[in-house]
């Protein structure tokens, strides 16, 4: 009979033992944070580690995939955690830059003007300006079809003569 309650008297301190042993939710959350800080090239913003039950919960902004996989792995590799789960993000690329504003995509009044007096000698024949490109229209001679395309060659504008037709 003695013997009996000392064996279960030992059982139950080394069940005690083991139990207390574990580290505790509150300090594995605080090994994570740690090690999470001591990769401040992955991180572009605050990371929050939440642990319950050995689960840490990890959440915040990840530069890329590659960081958000290393971060869940770093997490994974202290002592008590069972699982991870990665909440983390990834912004969005930034917008690709703007054309200059010298760049421009339509012809200015200038060269606009330039193109209907050029060809306000020539009957039939209508232009209208889509973007960088004068769209001509109309039914033109050879010799008068001749004229228009030096004249947008001098001016340097493109154009869209497909819809020019030749007298017959």
């Amino acid at each position: 009979m003695k013997m009996t309650k000392l064996l279960m008297a030992i059982a139950i301190v080394t069940t005690v033992s083991f139990v207390s042993c574990e580290p505790k939710d509150a300090d594995i959350q605080a090994a994570v944070e740690a090690k999470l800080k001591a990769m401040p090239d992955m991180m572009t913003g605050a990371a929050t580690v939440s642990v319950a039950e050995g689960v840490a919960t990890l959440s915040g902004e990840c530069k890329d995939e590659m960081c958000k996989a290393a971060c869940e792995k770093a997490a994974g590799e202290v002592k008590g955690v069972k699982s991870v789960v990665n909440n983390f993000t990834i912004p969005p690329p930034p917008p690709p830059p703007s054309a200059p504003a010298s760049l421009t995509t339509a012809l200015d009044e200038a060269t606009q003007q330039k193109v209907k007096d050029g060809l306000k000698d020539i009957k039939g024949v209508t232009v209208e300006f889509a973007g960088e490109k004068a769209v001509l229209t109309g039914e033109v001679s050879k010799a008068d079809r001749m004229k228009i395309m030096q004249m947008l060659s001098s001016a340097k504008v493109k154009s869209d003569v497909s819809k020019l037709t030749d007298k017959k």
